[in-house]
């Protein structure tokens, strides 16, 4: 395609542009039809994308082309279009990855710039080719521009312009692949380190009723990733679990200033209050978590996968001994229930520990669990669970499987297999408007929602 440049110079930004795509959708259709495995766009090509899409010049001698924002906005509509009208996915596929792969150069930014905008495009006019393709696409690129991506939506949809919440809450019917790698990666953006990084109340109200509608959507990439290899450690995580775990946990005391009072105790005026929607949010990921045994059973991979990292919990309760320290030096000084919030964070902790095992979620030896948990005050629940025998396998010798998240292999325990504990009755939910699934009676653990 290099000898078409000649052709795009003398044409204003947008015809060159929109003349450049329908020519990269002709190389690409020619590429896959000459069977070249794998098919890959040369050099070439990836240089006058940048040039005459990304308007990077290739010399200094050669003024940047610019686009007005309306010319921008017909830019995105021509892209829609071509993305929705070509039939082929790995046609699609392939000419996201030309547009949109970082190439560690000073076009990247310009790249996550119009990719932001074209997703956000996507969702407001329903294109699921390209939500489809943005799905690949953070699948394979570096968590910090994934977060960057999820940044972008979140800041469209949720602060700029709230009242279009509900279209972004549309995607979990649209493309659930893109819903679920979109819920992994504000998972992974939001840590609940300060306010900034709390994630909205809207954004959470949406993911919790996502997850209460269909728990098996923040298994989707899980269940359609090959287990071929290992994910690059710098990917986001297969599952979303370990991001909303961490919410869970640290909600109760996450941020804690003196103009801003813990997330149990609500938010501003308007907004539904954060504390119920974290603890219908926990109790949605314990009924993801026992959903597994019968999906790894399946695959052949119970007891041998971990999806819940052992590195993740580690930080988990490195923060959580930090928080905790915080809140006993603050009880002395403030009128809130501070030891009431504390245990429901613990609580909360022993019980997705002890889910996350007996459903094969988490592999790791007894031993290894309490050196993690060593520097967190005590707790009744979490004693028992990192005394008690909750792990157990169906096949206690089979060997890790070679594809693990992230490359990290959890050790397998090597004691042999208990029964779990006398299963406790679940505490009624004082939040009606976020009723207890049926299948949760008989859970081996006390659910407590936050107040």
């Amino acid at each position: 395609m290099g000898d078409i440049r000649q052709s795009l110079l003398p044409r204003d930004a947008l015809s060159a542009a929109k003349e450049l795509l329908y020519h990269l959708d002709i190389y690409i259709c020619n590429l896959l039809q000459a069977g070249r495995q794998p098919p890959q766009v040369d050099s070439k090509t990836l240089e006058l994308v940048e040039e005459f899409i990304l308007h990077t010049p290739q010399d200094r001698n050669t003024p940047p082309r610019r686009m007005s924002a309306l010319q921008e906005l017909q830019l995105l509509e021509v892209m829609c279009s071509c993305f929705q009208e070509q039939s082929r996915d790995a046609v699609r596929q392939l000419m996201f990855s030309a547009l949109f792969s970082l190439q560690g150069n000073q076009a990247d930014d310009s790249r996550m710039a119009l990719l932001g905008k074209l997703v956000s495009m996507a969702i407001a006019v329903g294109r699921v080719p390209i939500l489809e393709c943005a799905a690949t696409w953070l699948q394979r690129t570096h968590r910090l521009y994934c977060v960057r991506l999820a940044q972008v939506l979140v800041d469209d949809y949720c602060s700029t312009m709230p009242g279009s919440v509900p279209t972004l809450q549309n995607i979990h019917s649209a493309s659930p692949r893109f819903c679920c790698q979109f819920i992994t990666a504000v998972a992974t953006l939001y840590d609940l380190s300060s306010e900034e990084l709390t994630p909205p109340s809207e954004l959470l109200q949406m993911i919790v009723s996502w997850i209460q509608d269909d728990p098996r959507l923040v298994l989707i990439t899980f269940l359609n990733t090959p287990l071929s290899g290992s994910q690059p450690i710098s990917s986001l995580d297969v599952t979303p679990l370990g991001g909303l775990v961490r919410w869970c946990v640290k909600s109760p005391l996450a941020y804690r200033g003196d103009k801003k009072a813990a997330l149990t105790n609500g938010s501003a005026e308007g907004e539904p209050e954060a504390g119920p929607l974290f603890s219908a949010l926990h109790l949605s990921v314990l009924q993801v978590f026992m959903l597994l045994p019968s999906i790894l059973n399946e695959k052949g991979l119970f007891g041998r996968l971990a999806l819940l990292q052992v590195e993740s919990l580690a930080s988990l309760t490195s923060d959580l001994s930090r928080l905790l320290d915080q809140a006993d030096k603050q009880a002395h000084q403030s009128t809130s229930d501070t030891h009431t919030l504390s245990q429901l964070t613990l609580d909360r902790l022993a019980q997705a520990l002890q889910v996350a095992m007996a459903n094969g979620a988490l592999l790791c030896s007894r031993d290894d669990l309490r050196a993690i948990c060593s520097r967190l005050p005590h707790n009744n629940l979490l004693q028992l669970v990192l005394s008690g025998p909750v792990m157990y396998y169906n096949n206690m010798h089979t060997p890790p499987l070679a594809f693990s998240p992230h490359a990290a292999h959890s050790p397998i325990a090597s004691h042999p297999a208990h029964a779990p504990h006398t299963p406790l009755a679940p505490h009624p939910s004082p939040h009606p408007q976020y009723p207890a699934q049926p299948f949760m009676a008989g859970m081996p653990f006390p659910y407590r929602p936050g107040h």
